[in-house]
């Protein structure tokens, strides 16, 4: 896949600038748009100019390895509050805040999840689902995100606040 391909490439120079990679995302056939979601490692807030110093460093690295062909867009971004969720770390550190989960194949009947993330293993998030507690394995999710909470919306403001006490 495209995408995992660009993925790998540009993980290096994105871990070695201190970030950690989210999701690459190719979208669109005329002139495709390869969206990257990055975030600091540290945890603290992405800023425009951690946006333009990564699509700086990871266009050198695509101009070398040429993975599309036609012309493109790129577009650095973080991933915002209601971020994705790519790695079981992510649900981890999001525990007890919403999610929204998309499987690829129906689990326990259904495809579409929206609750509470109760517990994370290596191989599944556990929702709190409609009343039940169900089990997704990270194998079948299609794609998940965090839900726009006011408890979400509450960690997001400390988190800042926090960082601007640390300057």
């Amino acid at each position: 896949m495209l995408a995992d391909r660009i993925a790998r490439l540009i993980t290096p120079a994105i871990e070695a600038m201190g970030f950690e990679l989210v999701r690459v995302q190719v979208s669109g056939s005329q002139r495709p748009t390869l969206q990257i979601m990055a975030e600091p490692a540290s945890g603290r807030t992405m800023s425009v100019d951690d946006c333009a110093s990564i699509s700086r460093a990871i266009s050198a690295v695509l101009d070398v390895e040429d993975p599309i062909s036609s012309a493109y867009s790129l577009e650095v971004s973080s991933p915002g509050i209601d971020r994705p969720l790519t790695k079981s770390k992510d649900y981890e550190r999001f525990l007890g805040h919403e999610a929204k989960v998309e499987t690829s194949a129906p689990v326990d009947g259904r495809k579409r999840f929206k609750g509470p993330i109760k517990s994370v293993d290596a191989n599944a998030v556990e929702l709190h689902v409609d009343g039940a507690d169900v089990r997704i394995p990270f194998a079948a999710i299609h794609k998940a995100k965090l839900v726009l909470t006011d408890a979400l919306i509450a960690l997001h403001q400390a988190s800042e606040s926090n960082e601007q006490e640390d300057e």
